[in-house]
């Protein structure tokens, strides 16, 4: 499952074993809280709270582009690049769109070699014709005689008059035809002047006028392999992207989240490749064939596929064919009678697959069957995610718009001491997005890697298991105080549970996504995950154990690390770390043992 792309550092599970498994070595459970040792109530102080979530946000490679910051950039382009070469800003945006609006190599090929450069792009150094001072010139398209004023010409002289350039023949067909317009020459079949949007602006009409400017606007970000629109339906903004950190997913200022690379929607933790066959595989008429050999059978006549819709054995093809036969054994229904069982059961069915009769047809319609329960397995809960993952983003709308306000009001804070559940509700969103996409990479973990699909389904079920309970938090919890008449006191209780459950899910999703990106590359082929460095920390040396559900032997370093630190104590329940005060786990109330 690794990216082709070779998108993610090999070391990032270094110190896995630390900072994302905690329990006994027969359980080897996900450190659910890791990361997580610090009082909960300090996760509200402004200060502290800034500097832990800059120290965790990954560098931002990627730069949101309104409208106006792309002609500001467009225009800053351009001038650079008339005054370095000493030309018109018309000729140099040529000369810019001939290079995909790259400065550097518009610069690199004039030093090289000018005289190519201006033969290749259409920029003259005089005009070809000269009409000095003439008072008529002749249109080269429809060959009358037409007045000084009211001829045009590009840089190489060659006269059409306005009717001509502004008519079918040429200006108005070529922007019509879209962004090609923008390669626009001399209408002269001998010459390869190019018209820049100087001509452009002389000759066409308001709106074609517009519609030029807007093709060489969205040329700036089409061209430019540095730059792409946002893929949201709608969406004006673009981005540009510096590569080289391996985190493709871009945050749009839209809310739309994507991946750089394919500009799919963002699908941490599978990579582009399996994204791909996923999305092809939904859409493909493969799962419609597997249902056929799933749920139907040929009739043994014209072959046409048939499905039972009643309980009798006894069936009839349509018209022209008409053929009976008999479901189980697909003999015909004539041969059938009391020394066969009747309507319902068939034994010659059974004599015959004894005999291998139809083992193939079995075999093929078996696995045709058991394929088409494994998609939908896999694909129901991807779209189940989907759909919550929706209603979470209308959910968080819904408080950012109306709830938070009210919220404020009833308990006499302000809106900047409420951000918490604003935070839970993003996370929640994001969380959905990462466990759908998980189901897509299950589906593709090859089967005879037992080791890594157990381990793998069991960190995807305590995900799932952790994101229910930050979702239900965030979701009822919140409900008697938004219905509440006044200021409550277990407000600050809820405060820093549902604080606690989103850093500690934060904590748990970012470890999986790691793990996942590397191929749990930790888990060995025979079942046993690989431990670094644990020696160096205090870690005790793994046991081995059951296993439970496949998962492997781990050396548990977490358990150490908190029976060190005489200012928590452990749940055993879910295993926060709480501060040595509290009489029960701020997470899941259990009592202190």
């Amino acid at each position: 499952m690794d990216s082709e792309e070779d998108m993610h550092d090999a070391n990032d599970l270094e110190s896995l074993d630390d900072d994302y498994y905690s329990g006994g070595t027969e359980d080897a459970a996900l450190n659910y809280y890791s990361d997580y040792d610090d009082d909960a109530d300090d996760y509200f102080d402004e200060a502290d709270d800034s500097e832990r979530l800059e120290s965790r946000r990954p560098e931002q490679n990627f730069t949101i582009l309104k409208e106006s910051d792309i002609q500001q950039r467009q225009e800053e382009d351009i001038t650079r690049v008339a005054t370095v070469l000493s030309i018109s800003r018309v000729d140099a945006s040529i000369l810019l769109r001939h290079y995909n609006w790259s400065v550097s190599k518009v610069h690199d090929a004039w030093f090289a070699d000018e005289d190519r450069v201006r033969k290749a792009v259409g920029l003259l150094d005089k005009p070809i014709i000269e009409h000095a001072d003439a008072r008529e010139l002749t249109c080269g398209i429809c060959f009358e005689n037409h007045p000084r004023a009211k001829i045009e010409m590009a840089s190489c002289g060659h006269p059409f008059c306005l009717s001509c350039w502004e008519g079918k023949s040429c200006v108005l067909t070529s922007i019509s035809d879209g962004p090609g317009c923008l390669m626009l020459r001399c209408p002269d079949p001998a010459c390869g002047a190019a018209v820049g949007q100087d001509m452009i602006n002389r000759v066409a009409y308001d709106e074609d006028k517009q519609k030029y400017s807007r093709y060489l606007l969205r040329s700036y970000i089409e061209d430019n392999k540095k730059s792409k629109w946002c893929p949201a339906p709608g969406c004006e903004y673009a981005v540009t992207f510096d590569a080289g950190s391996g985190n493709y997913d871009v945050s749009c200022l839209c809310s739309y989240c994507f991946c750089w690379n394919c500009t799919e929607e963002a699908h941490r933790p599978v990579d582009c490749g399996t994204v791909s066959k996923w999305i092809l595989k939904n859409s493909a008429e493969s799962e419609n064939m597997n249902w056929i050999l799933a749920n139907s059978k040929p009739c043994p006549k014209c072959k046409r596929p048939i499905e039972k819709n009643q309980g009798c054995m006894h069936m009839t093809c349509t018209p022209p064919c008409k053929f009976e036969f008999c479901w189980l054994c697909l003999g015909a229904w004539s041969d059938h009678g009391e020394r066969t069982g009747g309507f319902y059961a068939c034994n010659r069915y059974e004599a015959a697959k004894q005999e291998g009769v139809y083992d193939d047809a079995e075999r093929r319609r078996e696995m045709a069957k058991n394929s088409l329960e494994r998609y939908t397995h896999y694909y129901e809960r991807w779209a189940s995610n989907q759909s919550s993952r929706q209603k979470a983003l209308a959910d968080l709308h819904q408080m950012q718009t109306v709830h938070i306000e009210r919220l404020s009001d009833i308990q006499c804070q302000p809106e900047s001491q409420l951000k918490f559940i604003t935070e839970a509700w993003l996370q929640i969103v994001e969380c959905r997005r990462v466990l759908k996409w998980t189901y897509a990479y299950g589906f593709y973990l090859p089967e005879h890697e037992h080791a890594k699909k157990q381990f793998f389904e069991y960190l995807q079920g305590e995900a799932e298991s952790g994101l229910e309970r930050l979702h239900q938090c965030a979701e009822k919890e919140l409900q008697p105080f938004l219905n509440a008449d006044g200021p409550s006191k277990e407000f600050n209780d809820f405060r820093t549970k549902l604080a606690g459950l989103t850093s500690v899910t934060k904590n748990y999703f970012e470890n999986l996504v790691r793990a996942l990106e590397n191929g749990l590359a930790d888990v060995d082929t025979n079942g046993a995950a690989s431990s670094k460095a644990t020696s160096s920390k205090g870690a005790s040396p793994s046991s081995k154990g059951k296993g439970g559900r496949g998962r492997g032997n781990f050396r548990i370093s977490m358990s150490s690390r908190m029976t060190d630190d005489n200012s928590h104590w452990s749940c055993d329940q879910c295993t926060y770390a709480n501060v040595r005060s509290a009489t029960v786990c701020q997470i899941c109330n259990q009592p202190r043992r």
